[in-house]
Order: structure tokens, then C-alpha cells, then sequence
């Protein structure tokens, strides 16, 4: 047992799913990978030497294992796909906002012998204890998630969580989101709460001074046990590096380094790498997700590339047991014609001293990558996914 690396290209995905027709018909065309080579020069020797070339139009011969992955929670999300990734298997969502909502939560809560007032008469937002606002979450799609805001010069975070569990108890949307910090009020809350769109009533959480110093934040996915995900269940065994996006999206308690530059973001895993000699890191680059949705082909492709070097140099420092898996979370296609995530399948490229040029062929679920972390790890297995460890390994 050694060092084991998932470094996570945020929405690199290599072909529209063949269940698109059913979340989103127009994307069925989608390719990040496909049209962004077609469009730029793109000079990635060393994914290629990994195996992109093979999955993508069967050319070259790849010096590691490879495959591709397909997406088990519904849609295109980087924080399910996140959860997915570590052994979750998220159950589909529906679109609830406060206003359907509102009184199942308000009579869950009383029974679970917590205060509960409508502040404003004719809105759908509660107060809790006359510290916590249950309302929509005005900065997302409607009906996506709703939150769980505290002020915690009354209440504490952990007190604020437990508010939050009744709520994704009761609530079938894709995330419940608990949040808060110690610059805000209750009274400020409730002075910046607006309409937002398609009947969302929120706190506009900027106005109000949630954000910045001890800012406090939990998500809470829709079918998401994070007790049965690998970095939960393996980070009182081992180190549990959680670089770049992931230390947002991955709920853990120690290294957590939460930075969006690439560059920064590979030089904190060769860093953290090179302190180890066994542990997991769990890394996102999350740039190349912003490039999708900025629709900018040319800044894609400068960071595919930036990769792409680090990795040539990075590969040679892998000891005997470890292991690299290069993957994706969905797709983000910048040549489709809208800046939203698209569905697609996602890379599998594994490399190390003792990984074996081999297809693992299509996987079901990204949950497998969770699965054989704990497998490789020799901890209790994820909820979800299937080991491709024994696939991967010589002897």
C-alpha cells in the first residue's frame, strides 16, 4: 500500500450519455474532448500515452489501464458527480421550492421540538429558534436547493446542522445547503430576504454578509450517506488530502486545501505528495469547469495543456505502489451553445509502476473509483461501486 492520486479534470467529459435524450435532448451532441481538438490544436502527448486516444477513436497504444465511466446520479452536477465519485450513489431529485414545502418542514420541526415562525405572513420562510431561516436558495436553478441559514452569534454551526438534517429528512430536492457565519444577524437575514425566480423567496445571502471569514458551510445531497464514502471512512486511518473544489464539495475534517487556480492546485498535491509515503488525494481542477461555462475553447485547452505537463513530470515520482487515476466529474461542453454542464460519459486514464495496459472497459457508475480506493486502502467498502483494482494490477 502505497499513495493513492484522483485527480479530477472538472467537466472533461469524452461523449453525451445515451440516456441524454431523457435529461436534455439538444446536448446528445455533446463532446468536450471531441470538440475542443477539432477546434484548437490540442497538445496532451501524455493523456494520450494514457489511453484518451483509445476510448475516444481506438488509435495509439496506451501505457496504463483505461476506461470510461458512466454517470449514475441524474443530470450533469459537479457536486453529485463529487459524491458519486467517492461512493455515493445519489438518488434522483425533484424540484421542491419553500412554497410546497414549507408546511411539511414546519410541522417536522415542531415535532422535533424545535421553535417555529412564519416572519413574514404571506412568504414560505421559517424561523427557527429565532436564530435559523429556512428559505429558498435564490442562487440556483429554482426548486434545486433550499437553505439552512444561521446566525451563529446565537446558534452554533453543529446546532444549525441539526436543523438541516430534519429539513433533508423531509425534502426530495437535490441539496439541502446549511450555512452561516458570525458578520450577519437574524435581523439582517430577514431584512435581505427577496423574490427570486419561478416563486424562490430567499435571503440574498452577499447582501447579507453570510460570506467571508468563519463562514461555516455544509451540502447535503438527496440519497447522500457520507459515512459510507471513502474519505470518511478512511481518514482515521490514513491521510486524506482534499485539494482544489474537493475540499468544498467532499465533506471531511483535516487537509482541506480549497483553491481554484490550476496551477496552485497542482503544485498543493505535489507538495502534499511528495510529504507522504502512503495516503490518499482527492483533487479537483476546477478551471477547466469555468472555461465550459465561459464557452471559451482556447482557455480550455491552455489548461488541458497545463496538465498535461505537470503530469509528464509528476508520473516519474510514483513509487512502486502507487497509483493515478486521471477522470472527470461530467461534461462542459464550451462548442454547445449554452454555458450549462452537459451529460457525458467520463475517462478512466491509471498509471503506476504496477498498472497494466488494460481496458477496464465502461463502468456504471463513477462510484467505482470510491470503491477501489477502499480496496486498495484494505478499509470497509464504499455504498456504492465495484473495485477495478484487481483489473489494473499486474501479477
Amino acid at each position: 500500500m502505497g499513495r493513492m492520486v484522483v485527480l479530477i479534470l472538472d467537466s472533461f467529459g469524452i461523449g453525451a450519455m445515451d440516456d441524454c435524450d431523457e435529461y436534455e435532448p439538444g446536448d446528445c451532441v455533446a463532446n468536450t474532448y471531441e470538440h475542443i481538438r477539432k477546434k484548437v490544436l490540442l497538445d496532451i502527448p501524455t493523456m494520450y500515452s494514457l489511453g484518451l486516444n483509445q476510448l475516444v477513436d481506438e488509435t495509439g497504444t496506451p501505457k496504463g489501464a483505461y476506461g470510461k465511466a458512466r454517470l449514475a446520479h441524474y443530470g450533469a452536477d459537479t457536486y453529485m458527480g463529487h459524491q458519486e465519485i467517492v461512493g455515493s450513489l445519489p438518488k434522483r431529485p425533484t424540484k421542491r421550492l419553500m412554497k410546497d414545502v414549507h408546511g411539511e418542514i414546519a410541522t417536522t420541526l415542531l415535532s422535533e421540538n424545535f421553535k417555529v415562525a412564519y416572519p413574514y405572513e404571506d412568504l414560505p420562510v421559517l424561523l427557527i429558534d429565532d436564530a435559523i431561516i429556512v428559505a429558498d436558495n435564490i442562487e440556483s436553478t429554482p426548486g434545486n436547493i433550499i437553505n439552512v441559514t444561521a446566525d451563529l452569534t446565537k446558534v452554533s454551526f453543529e446546532y444549525a446542522l441539526k436543523v438541516g438534517s430534519v429539513v433533508r429528512e423531509v425534502v426530495d430536492t437535490s441539496r439541502v445547503i446549511t450555512l452561516g457565519g458570525p458578520h450577519t444577524s437574524v435581523e439582517r437575514l430577514l431584512a435581505v430576504i427577496k423574490k427570486g425566480e419561478k416563486g424562490q423567496w430567499g435571503i440574498d445571502s452577499p447582501k447579507a454578509g453570510v460570506y467571508g471569514r468563519d463562514y461555516h458551510v455544509r451540502h447535503m445531497g438527496y440519497g447522500v450517506n457520507v459515512q459510507k464514502q471513502f474519505q470518511t471512512l478512511a481518514e482515521s486511518k490514513i491521510p486524506v488530502y482534499r485539494i482544489g473544489k474537493t475540499a468544498d464539495v467532499l465533506e471531511g475534517k483535516h487537509l482541506a486545501y480549497s483553491i481554484v487556480n490550476t496551477t496552485e492546485v497542482l503544485q498543493q498535491l505535489k507538495e502534499a505528495f511528495s510529504k507522504e509515503k502512503h495516503g490518499a488525494f482527492l483533487v479537483n481542477v476546477q478551471e477547466t469547469d469555468l472555461a465550459g461555462h465561459a464557452e471559451n475553447t482556447n482557455w480550455y485547452a491552455s489548461l488541458l495543456e497545463e496538465v498535461d505537463n505537470w503530469l509528464e513530470e509528476f508520473i516519474p515520482l510514483l513509487n512502486e505502489d502507487d497509483i493515478l487515476i486521471v477522470t472527470a466529474d461530467h461534461g462542459n461542453d464550451p462548442t454547445i451553445g449554452h454555458s450549462k454542464h452537459t451529460r457525458e460519459y467520463t475517462p478512466l486514464m491509471i498509471t503506476g509502476p504496477k498498472v497494466k495496459a488494460v481496458s477496464i472497459g465502461t463502468r456504471n457508475t463513477m462510484a467505482d473509483i470510491g470503491a477501489t480506493l477502499s480496496d486498495y486502502f484494505h478499509i470497509e467498502s464504499t455504498e456504492a461501486g465495484t473495485s477495478f483494482l484487481n483489473q489494473i494490477l499486474e501479477g
